[in-house]
Parts: structure tokens; sequence; C-alpha cells
């Protein structure tokens, strides 16, 4: 945890991350599939427990550039993961009902529950740096919600939710390489936007507003985490890792039952 997290007041700068990976495991890709197997059980583990005390709520961030896994990374770190207690929730353009709302009003709607896992893929940080990047309004507007922002992920603290927030950190040319992926093999057509391109030729401005968002929202209460992801399983394994270091941290265990089990037979 201590080697991707963000702490709080620290300017962040992308270029000073290695977008392969920092330790022994980005080299030996037999070693990192092994090890988030390992870390996948725990997960699992931790999280049963998570749903049946019903005590704590663990939101999770996932941002990152177009083609940074996002998907891949829901799929590969909670696949196993019981379905009653995750949800996973992706956040697209805003519909009419909810541009007529403020700008967190579709996000509070879907924070997690007691004893439940919730991923956002994308997020709130949207508001900010799409709308920045994109011109879809003024600086007026979008730069009063990094204050917005920071004091609503307080607040659902202060409420009893732990918030993990994962940038996912590719290179420009892996980006390259997995958007050309998808227009040469027709089983990932459905997964190309021609807006992916577009994007792409505004890396520098995302670069800044991601920059801005890193430096200016991870916060004690809601760290944010910077991760390596051009090898997939050195991201899946450390964002495993993470949030199973974080839930064994708030010591969770089974619930007592509500009666005497010595006088309970099958018949």
């Amino acid at each position: 945890m201590k080697i991707y997290r963000i702490r709080p007041g620290t300017r962040v700068k992308l270029t000073d991350f290695d977008s392969n990976g920092e330790t022994e495991l980005a080299g030996d890709k037999e070693r990192g599939l092994a090890q988030l197997d390992r870390l996948k059980a725990e997960l699992q583990h931790l999280q049963r427990m998570l749903y049946a005390e019903r005590r704590h709520r663990l939101l999770i961030v996932l941002q990152g550039m177009d083609g940074s896994g996002k998907d891949g990374t829901v799929r590969h770190v909670f696949n196993g993961i019981d379905p009653h207690g995750l949800r996973v929730v992706s956040f697209k353009s805003p519909t009419a009902q909810e541009l007529d709302r403020d700008f967190l009003w579709r996000i509070h709607r879907e924070v997690p529950a007691k004893g439940e896992i919730v991923v956002f893929n994308r997020s709130h940080y949207e508001d900010v740096v799409a709308v920045n990047v994109k011109n879809l309004a003024p600086k007026t507007v979008w730069e009063k919600r990094y204050s917005h922002i920071v004091n609503f992920e307080r607040m659902l603290v202060d409420e009893g939710t732990t918030i993990l927030k994962f940038f996912l950190h590719i290179s420009r040319e892996e980006q390259r390489r997995r958007l050309q992926s998808r227009l040469q093999n027709p089983d990932k057509h459905w997964k190309f936007n021609p807006d992916d391109i577009t994007d792409r030729r505004l890396w520098p401005q995302f670069t800044d507003a991601y920059e801005d968002v890193l430096s200016r929202t991870s916060t004690a209460e809601a760290p944010w985490f910077v991760v390596p992801a051009n090898r997939k399983y050195y991201r899946n394994a450390v964002i495993a890792g993470i949030i199973g270091e974080t839930l064994a941290k708030l010591e969770l265990k089974y619930p007592a039952p509500a009666w005497d089990m010595s006088q309970v037979t099958v018949e």
C-alpha cells in the first residue's frame, strides 16, 4: 500500500510513476498470477465476513485513461466474490434527469450499504476530469467540485464507509496497443468507440487533469493509489492485495448466532 498510495498534500506527476510496476513481481507473470490467486482466495474469505457481519461498508473507485483496464480489473479481481455483497456501478454520460440535479445526486444513490462492497467503474471524478478537458462547463463550475468531493467522501467515511480509490496508470504506447487490438479483433469491436480516438488526442490534457485530481483529493480518509497497469496481472494483484489488506484491518468476524446451536438438530 505504501508504494502506490498518494500521501495528502503530495503534488503528483504521473511521469514519476512506472506504469510497468516497481517490484520483482512486475517481471514474473507466472509468479504474479499465482500471487493473484492467493490474494483472491483471501479476499473472498474476508468479503464473506464483511457481508455476514453487516457492520462495515467498502467503496472502491476505479479511474484511468481509456483502455487502462477498469472492466478487466472488475472481471479478474472480483470474480468469485459472493454476488449478494457486491455491486458494480458504471457511470456513463449523465441523463437529462441527472443533469437537472447536483452532480453528486446520482453518485450518492449508489454508495454501499452495510456489509456491501460497491465498485465504481468511473465515478464522480468524471465530473471534474471529463468536464474540464472537454469544456463541458466553465471552470467556475468544476473547480468548486474538488472541495465538494472531498467533503462528500469525508462524510461517507464518518458514517462508516471505507473508501479506496485506484488510478490505473498505463503508458500512452500501451493504450495505443490496446485500442489497436480492439480494431483488429472482431470479438472486441463492441468495446471500440470512436470517441476513444478523439480522447487519445487529448492525452496531455487528461494527464494534467488527473494529476490535479490525485494531488487535491487524496486524503487520509479516502486515499488514491496510482497502480501500474501496463501488465494486467500485476495491476490485478496490486489492487487485490490493497483491498485484502484494508479489509483485514477491519478485524472482521462472523456474527454470533441468535440462538443456541447446541439445541438445533436436523431430522
